[in-house]
């Protein structure tokens, strides 16, 4: 009789994850937080870091709209197809339809509010059903306050006050690492991390 082994001993190697910043990464095929007055500002960063297209979902009924040559300072905006939803639900129901489909490998959700617990587990679902059409889609979601429940992480960034110029980026929560603190500023035109961490923002 032969028994087919169950334990491949061979080590297990994490994803690398997609890059942004130098050595800071995201997981793919999954959806993480970004909040503070620069979220959209870091969503450009991890877009411009990124090939292929981008879809951006944001909210219909708010008048404010992004900043055009601010958007093309990080990033191509040819990539970029935007999506203006009418209610919150179209919103969340586009967000999960791109997701799920695996067409763009990017798919940010601008959002006015922080989603509820179940509407963020739809998305990471949708996030690894659209893993297997090929394309490890990364979701970004961007709230004003960062309080979504389910996130795989969640970044904090604002500008930088007093004499430094640049903004301060806090990874508030990851599940394979703790809080962390850095300065981002310019370096020849790039967006980089300073030097050295700083203490992490409270709560």
């Amino acid at each position: 009789m032969h028994h087919t082994a169950l334990l491949d001993r061979r080590p297990h190697r994490a994803r690398p994850g997609q890059p942004f910043l130098g050595r800071l990464t995201l997981a793919e095929a999954r959806v993480h937080e970004l909040c503070g007055p620069a979220r959209h500002t870091l969503a450009g960063i991890i877009a411009g870091g990124m090939t292929g297209p981008v879809l951006w979902v944001r909210p219909g009924w708010e008048g404010a709209q992004l900043h055009g040559p601010g958007l093309a300072r990080l990033m191509d905006p040819g990539r970029v197809v935007f999506v203006e939803a009418p209610r919150p639900l179209d919103l969340l129901w586009t967000l999960e339809e791109a997701l799920r489909s695996g067409a763009v490998p990017l798919v940010v959700g601008d959002m006015p509010g922080p989603p509820a617990l179940t509407p963020m587990r739809r998305l990471q679902l949708a996030c690894e059903a659209g893993a297997g059409q090929g394309v490890r889609p990364l979701g970004l979601v961007l709230t004003p306050e960062g309080a979504s429940p389910g996130a795989e992480s969640r970044w904090h960034m604002a500008p930088a006050h007093g004499a430094e110029e640049g903004w301060h980026l806090t990874r508030e929560r990851e599940r394979q690492a703790p809080p962390r603190s850095w300065h981002v500023g310019l370096k020849d035109e790039t967006f980089a991390l300073g030097a050295g961490p700083e203490a992490a923002r409270p709560h």
